[in-house]
């Protein structure tokens, strides 16, 4: 058996740094002025987009989706309900289990939100210089494969 290779400082340093942008951009990007006015927490937009980009889920394969607990899954998704953005109804084989799906009020608010999102990441890249954007543009695919071979996984 071969052992696991070992980081060295600089792949440590190059993870860091990585994650530490990563989660910067993805907070700048959550707030928008649509879930803001639409009272959308950070998790309350996150399971919303789920719910969208899915149709129909389960409450229990979101919350493994989500990865948060019950508790706070159970008060976003109440939320969301009341708001009338996403549909919770029972499994009709098991009583114990629920699905949900979005409404057309949530569909238009996650669009509103996404496009949001995307104006203000093209309004950042357009102030950046041809040659950044270059840079960018040619990281997306490795990128893209990172985000793929991290899936499924937790810290």
């Amino acid at each position: 058996m071969t052992p696991a290779p070992t980081l060295t400082n600089l792949d440590l340093e190059t993870a860091d740094r990585l994650r530490a942008v990563i989660g910067k951009l993805s907070r700048r990007l959550r707030p928008t002025p649509a879930a803001v006015a639409a009272g959308l927490t950070p998790t309350r937009s996150s399971v919303l987009l789920t719910v969208v980009r899915e149709g129909t889920i389960r409450l229990s394969d979101l919350a493994d989706s989500e990865g948060i607990n019950p508790t706070q899954l159970s008060r976003a998704i109440a939320h969301l309900v009341d708001a009338g953005l996403v549909e919770r109804s029972a499994d009709e084989g098991d009583r114990r289990a629920a699905w949900l799906k979005p409404t057309v009020a949530g569909r238009r608010l996650t669009e509103r939100i996404r496009r949001e999102r995307t104006d203000a990441l093209n309004r950042a890249l357009e102030r950046l210089s041809a040659d950044e954007r270059d840079r960018v543009l040619t990281a997306l695919p490795a990128l893209e494969d990172l985000a793929e071979r991290l899936k499924g996984e937790r810290p």
